[in-house]
């Protein structure tokens, strides 16, 4: 018996590895789908790099569906933005800061913390222009505050703990939600596992 093609690909996000996103590709494969784990460095080397990474990872193993966790998001999104051609269809961001973080733009002011950014504070401070890419973008988003960036950042906002709702929202996503959890959370919910799915096979989250 051949090899299951695997129809979904998980970025990760700042300071992790691929296996963090191993309870996310448990409750996906739960669903039926069949995850892929895609690793990068996200500290010690430009984004870039991770982006050319991805391309030719879609490339050599194409998939329907992509989902990044935070950064994964922004990474995600920047490979389709550069090559439109790739074979993802839609893309599911977790609590990614895809309009620029107020948490990163905090740290990266600190004299030793700034240091946990790596070479993604720009990107993470920045975030991303509004989408018009080929791929339907959906983004889910956490509402339990709880996470370190609450020390560094002011929200007086919904937010996870890290990211505010708000900086989830971005012109030209074709829809967005909200679930019940942190920003670690996220990787972790049933809830946002839930959702996830339901976009990758409709297009849009159930309501």
């Amino acid at each position: 018996m051949g090899k299951v093609q695997p129809d979904v690909l998980l970025v990760h996000g700042l300071l992790n590895a691929s296996w963090w996103l191993w309870p996310m590709a448990r409750l996906l494969r739960q669903q039926g789908f069949t995850p892929q784990l895609f690793g990068y460095s996200s500290i010690f080397e430009n984004p870039n790099v991770a982006v050319a990474q991805l391309q030719q990872q879609l490339e050599k193993t194409p998939v329907r569906y992509v989902l990044g966790h935070s950064l994964g998001g922004l990474i995600a999104l920047e490979a389709l933005r550069q090559k439109p051609t790739l074979p993802a269809e839609r893309v599911v961001c977790l609590g990614s800061p895809l309009r620029g973080s107020r948490t990163a733009a905090a740290l990266a002011t600190h004299p030793v913390l700034k240091s946990a950014l790596g070479c993604s504070a720009h990107l993470l401070k920045e975030g991303v222009a509004s989408w018009s890419g080929a791929a339907s973008v959906g983004v889910v988003a956490g509402d339990l505050a709880r996470g370190m960036g609450r020390v560094f950042a002011d929200f007086s906002e919904a937010s996870d703990g890290t990211v505010a709702v708000s900086e989830t929202q971005l012109p030209g996503i074709a829809d967005h939600c909200l679930v019940h959890a942190s920003h670690t959370g996220l990787v972790l919910s049933q809830a946002a596992a839930n959702q996830a799915a339901h976009f990758m096979r409709h297009g849009q989250f159930e309501r």
